[in-house]
């Protein structure tokens, strides 16, 4: 006999001009949205981070499994040490590891081994991924597209942090293994993303950078509507 329990689905039925106008408006929105390397330290309630969190977590996910692990630090001697370890495997990563293609596709942005927003926002938020989970005698039970289960849920977490009004950073120091150590994860979680959160600083710029257009990222098949 079937396990599966169901309840009616809650949606809003709209007029095709009124999805439309939403998704204009939404798309406004999002096209504001800016990686930042210049944060205010001016705090950021922990109240805020929690409904991110919240957002994040009604991503889809393989067999439902929800294979995320949301870290939030605004402890400044973790910060610290955080930054340490990221600016060591930085460095490394400048001086050597990356290929020259690479350092080239980077100037853009203006990146380098330094990142002293570690420690000036407010918050750092260190995802994890959960390869597996743990019974209850310490058997592995699997997760399911975990990768692209998490990356949903980021995605969503960025979403939701600029809707709010604050500013974020995709920040990769790769390899990431210092931040389970350092966070004290786990066996199971594997370091996905750290993502800095705050207020932008008053000064703040970001690089003159351009999205693709439209068709560059859309193709059509079918006569459409």
């Amino acid at each position: 006999m079937s396990t599966l329990r169901t309840v009616a689905l809650e949606r809003e039925q709209l007029a095709d001009a009124e999805m439309l106008s939403r998704a204009r408006a939404f798309h406004e929105l999002m096209d504001r949205r800016r990686s930042v390397r210049e944060f205010s330290d001016r705090p950021v309630p922990k109240a805020l981070i929690d409904e991110l969190v919240r957002t994040a977590s009604t991503a889809p996910s393989g067999a439902h499994k929800q294979p995320w692990t949301f870290c939030a630090v605004n402890d400044a001697e973790l910060k610290r040490r955080i930054r340490e370890a990221a600016e060591e495997e930085e460095r490394r990563n400048y001086g050597g590891r990356m290929s020259e293609a690479w350092l080239r596709d980077l100037e853009p942005l203006g990146t380098d081994a330094d990142k002293p927003f570690l420690e000036t926002a407010p918050w750092l938020v260190v995802v994890f991924k959960r390869a597996y989970e743990e019974g209850p005698e310490g058997e592995k039970r699997n997760n399911y597209y975990v990768t692209e289960s998490v990356g949903l849920a980021t995605g969503l977490f960025l979403t939701a942090a600029h809707q709010a009004g604050l500013a974020t950073l995709t920040h990769t120091p790769s390899p990431m293994n210092f931040l389970a150590e350092l966070l004290e994860r786990p066996a199971n979680e594997r370091a996905f993303l750290l993502i800095p959160v705050g207020h932008p600083a008053e000064d703040c710029r970001v690089p003159d950078l351009r999205r693709k257009p439209l068709d560059q990222v859309l193709v059509h098949y079918g006569p459409g509507s």
